[in-house]
């Protein structure tokens, strides 16, 4: 996974291509958060009743942790919408907004 610095707060202006770069970053981002979604429904659902038993977490806990994953993705989903919102701009040759 290429790795471009984020742009807020950066001295230098990016460029389409340095933004195409941090967008598939900001997807590859997404992605993680998905397949952690996607572990939760195995524990959430196991295959084998017996199996509930030995890994069954209580209310609080999944709550804790879905909260702690949809906190990480809505960052990660702002991300890949600022690095979206500035390679428009980058691409119609428009200067960035100020942030």
């Amino acid at each position: 996974m290429a790795h471009v610095p984020s742009f807020p707060g950066s001295l230098e202006t990016p460029n389409a291509q340095s933004l195409a770069l941090q967008a598939c970053d900001d997807v590859e981002a997404l992605h993680v958060v998905q397949r952690a979604y996607a572990c939760l429904e195995k524990f959430i659902g196991p295959q084998h009743p017996r199996d509930a038993e030995d890994t069954a977490p209580d209310r609080t806990e999944i709550s804790a942790l879905m909260a702690l994953v949809n906190e990480e993705l809505q960052r990660r989903i702002g991300a890949a919408d600022a690095t979206m919102q500035a390679l428009r701009v980058a691409l119609s040759g428009g200067a960035l907004p100020a942030s």
